[in-house]
């Protein structure tokens, strides 16, 4: 062991496990500091979601935040969605009435959909049961707005179709599919009855779709089909959610809508996979609301991301659509700072770090004193050498003697360069030397004689 060992007596030694330990805590604390890159799933390819998370993501590069957008892209929310339940994001862009993972967690609603049903006054339709043999335009609609009318319609008894040849019977709605700019030249036409869409109210498209209805409408008003019994379709499609259109939103004059219209539609959301821990996810979402305006300067579906609406924490957590514990956090500023954060894994590395420090001095202390015991037994050697000298009588033990002394001294060189031994230990062992020597040369003088 004293060999092996040894190199731990010198004091470069402890120097060297110094620096190792104080890099090892910098290393600790440069990975705590490094940014977390998370992986995005982003859909659909043709909808606003691309844009928006590519212009945060561009934000947090270029602040060098501590939070990192990796994102993946694909065609359709159900693929996104299920990027984040099978573990191949960390965040998705979710639309739950598509699919709702089940590992998934809200942390803020990029944008809010109304289902907006419209008719010029000429013709107006105000009830879903006024539907009933109706020809209702739809610009480019994806298969998830597609279900959410067929499903609404169903619910007042309705039946959407898509033949060509129109309705099939009076409780069916004849789907036509349209283009944008051609909505109020379909309504002169009497190609459409009604005009549906499924959007942001607030959009700039809504306001577009208002305004063709509204140039096809001879006295220049509106109406809009609303969802009185709201509350009832809710509990029936719970992963839709009640909308109100606010009166006068679209303006003009008479104002558009005349009163508040109650709807229902679907969500967008930012959602992140429930182990995400609650840090991370409030770094995320403060960063969502700390760069909206930063990313609104490349996109203006920034001006649309908004926090979930709840009345409490339990009713947050607890929801059809839960919010993750770390958007609350930030939602309710009881973020936790760094040395709250990293409290125990910085405690733990300082105790680890003077654990490994007290276990070097141990050693340390422990082979000195082996050392300090080598150097005392090669002079309790050396001691008995002399008296061993002078009582020899022959030249054969005298070489012997003198061979051992020689071995001795060159053990106690061997020591004296590997480590640092006091001065008084080695003077007094330099004695020892000489005077084993000196009494081994006396000695063979006498009994070879002159």
């Amino acid at each position: 062991m004293r060999v092996e060992l040894s190199w731990l007596l010198r004091k470069e030694a402890l120097v060297v496990a110094a620096f190792a330990v104080l890099a090892a805590g910098a290393a600790a604390a440069w990975y705590l500091l490094q940014a977390s890159v998370l992986t995005i799933a982003v859909a659909p390819r043709d909808g606003t979601e691309p844009d928006l998370i590519k212009a945060y993501a561009d934000a947090l590069d270029t602040a060098g935040e501590g939070v990192r957008l990796r994102i993946l892209s694909f065609d359709d929310v159900r693929e996104s969605a299920a990027a984040l339940q099978d573990g191949r994001a960390d965040l998705a862009v979710v639309r739950p009435d598509v699919l709702l993972p089940t590992n998934g967690l809200t942390l803020a609603i990029l944008r809010d959909q109304a289902m907006i049903i419209a008719s010029p006054d000429q013709a107006p339709i105000k009830s879903f049961p006024r539907l009933a043999g109706k020809r209702l335009g739809i610009a480019a609609h994806r298969d998830a707005d597609f279900t959410l009318l067929k499903n609404l319609l169903g619910y007042y008894g309705l039946i959407l179709s898509t033949d060509a040849g129109g309705p099939s019977h009076d409780r069916a709605v004849h789907l036509v599919r349209i283009d944008q700019d051609a909505v109020a030249a379909s309504f002169r036409e009497k190609r459409i009855d009604a005009f549906v869409s499924i959007i942001a109210p607030s959009a700039p498209k809504a306001l577009a779709m208002i305004g063709a209805v509204r140039s096809a409408a001879r006295a220049g008003r509106v109406e809009f089909v609303a969802v009185e019994d709201d509350g009832a379709v809710i509990e029936r499609f719970p992963r839709l959610q009640s909308v109100t259109v606010p009166g006068g939103l679209f303006g003009g004059d008479p104002k558009l809508p005349s009163d508040d219209v109650k709807t229902v539609g679907a969500s967008y959301r930012l959602m992140a996979r429930a182990t995400l821990s609650r840090a991370l996810a409030a770094d995320v979402t403060q960063q969502l609301f700390e760069k909206r305006t930063a990313a609104a300067e490349k996109t203006d579906a920034a001006e649309y991301v908004q926090a979930p609406s709840y009345d409490t924490t339990a009713a947050a957590t607890s929801a059809r659509i839960p919010i993750h514990p770390g958007a609350i956090d930030y939602f309710e500023r009881e973020q936790h700072g760094f040395v709250e954060r990293y409290g125990d894994t910085l405690y733990l590395l300082g105790a680890i770090a003077g654990g490994l420090v007290s276990v070097l001095a141990w050693i340390r202390q422990r082979l000195a004193a082996l050392r300090r015991e080598r150097i005392d037994e090669i002079m309790d050697r050396l001691l008995d050498l002399i008296g061993q000298a002078r009582a020899a009588s022959h030249v054969s033990n005298l070489d012997a003697l003198t061979a051992e002394v020689d071995s001795l001294a060159a053990d106690a060189v061997r020591y004296a360069r590997e480590r640092d031994p006091d001065a008084r230990t080695m003077s007094a062992l330099s004695i020892a030397i000489e005077t084993a020597r000196a009494t081994l040369s006396d000695r063979r003088r006498r009994v070879c004689g002159p």
